[in-house]
């Protein structure tokens, strides 16, 4: 099969022949038909990610059909359409026993702890417990746009932060990540204020459900003006790039006893951000996680999506082949573009 390879960090990636994937005893193959292009892709690629052994192939937003199943596997055959998230559960641990896959001990993740999904197919671990069966309404692009980014948003803002209708909420970095906060935020009632540092991905937040913008790049204190739109400050506040900046302004921009929830990752010289500790103590606010989200909640999302409550395919930027990504992947780190970017010809 064709793939995306890197055989070194921040090295120029291949196009290569490598070896078609079999599966194990509780997986399946999957021929990949779309595949999101991700941050995450980026600081794996930058060396940021401890599990990844080289050589590598990147990719974790996928969706496709199955094509080969292990003889353990009893809810999936050939020919089924599937996506999945990230970060898959083992089943058996006592995370997952408990409902929380999305932090399984023993995790497995396509793109870093295994090979991934830049590529025409790809092995995936413990199937019966992580794979989602898509509608037949929805498309492979839209599909993979969930990815990381749509799902994590959707934890961090239903289940973590509990967002309710009038309730503020602020969303730092209009990337793929924030345009999913604030799509989801705005679906459930809350008034979104959206902060980035380009009036490009502002005037797409404000289409998509942003109630008031902040740039950031002409704003002294970004933080006092998400309080004074807000009247007081956000009752949740989500960083959705994973900046010392953004990160320090999502806690300080919350009204009392409010909730910082943190999609964006925090890698490299990023990783230990200074925060307002006066601040949580004082205020007594709380600060969240999100990493993934578990495939049994996967239903409450796609029924919103059904619904018309939550249009995905709008932030969709815009489709590319395998050969492009390899020097996609590479600029991503520019942060230039809107809306999230899906490989779609491999």
């Amino acid at each position: 099969m064709r793939a995306a390879v890197y055989e070194e960090y921040k090295k120029p990636l291949e196009i290569q022949a490598v070896a078609d994937p079999t599966p194990g005893e509780d997986g399946v193959v999957i021929e990949v038909k779309a595949t999101g292009l991700c941050r995450s892709d980026w600081h794996g690629w930058m060396g940021h990610d401890p599990d990844i052994r080289l050589p590598h192939v990147p990719g974790h937003e996928l969706a496709g059909i199955v094509v080969a199943t292990g003889q353990a596997v009893t809810r999936w055959q050939p020919g089924d359409r599937v996506t999945m998230p990230f970060v898959c559960g083992c089943g058996t641990c006592p995370q997952c026993v408990s409902g929380n896959h999305q932090v399984c001990d023993h995790q497995f993740q396509p793109g870093f702890t295994h090979w991934g999904s830049f590529a025409e197919y790809v092995a995936i671990q413990h199937a019966d417990v992580n794979l989602v069966r898509l509608p037949e309404t929805l498309d492979f692009v839209t599909a993979a746009s969930l990815g990381c980014r749509f799902v994590t948003s959707f934890r961090g803002v239903v289940d973590q932060g509990k967002v309710s209708a009038g309730q503020w909420v602020a969303v730092h970095g209009c990337g793929g990540v924030g345009l999913s906060a604030i799509m989801i935020a705005s679906a459930l009632g809350a008034n979104v204020v959206a902060v980035d540092i380009t009036e490009e991905k502002l005037a797409f937040a404000r289409s998509i459900g942003a109630f008031a913008t902040v740039n950031g790049l002409g704003t002294a204190d970004v933080a006092a003006a998400v309080r004074e739109i807000t009247g007081g400050g956000a009752h949740v506040s989500v960083d959705a790039l994973g900046s010392q900046v953004t990160c320090f302004n999502s806690i300080a921009n919350l009204r009392k006893r409010g909730k910082h929830i943190q999609i964006g990752l925090m890698a490299g010289e990023q990783r230990h951000p200074n925060i307002p500790m006066d601040q949580v103590i004082a205020n007594e606010l709380e600060i969240l996680g999100s990493h993934g989200m578990q495939a049994y909640r996967y239903p409450a999302m796609l029924e919103m999506i059904r619904a018309g409550k939550l249009q995905p395919e709008k932030l969709v930027g815009r489709t590319i082949t395998l050969d492009q990504a390899i020097t996609e992947l590479t600029n991503m780190d520019n942060f230039s573009g809107t809306g999230v970017t899906v490989i779609d010809r491999f």
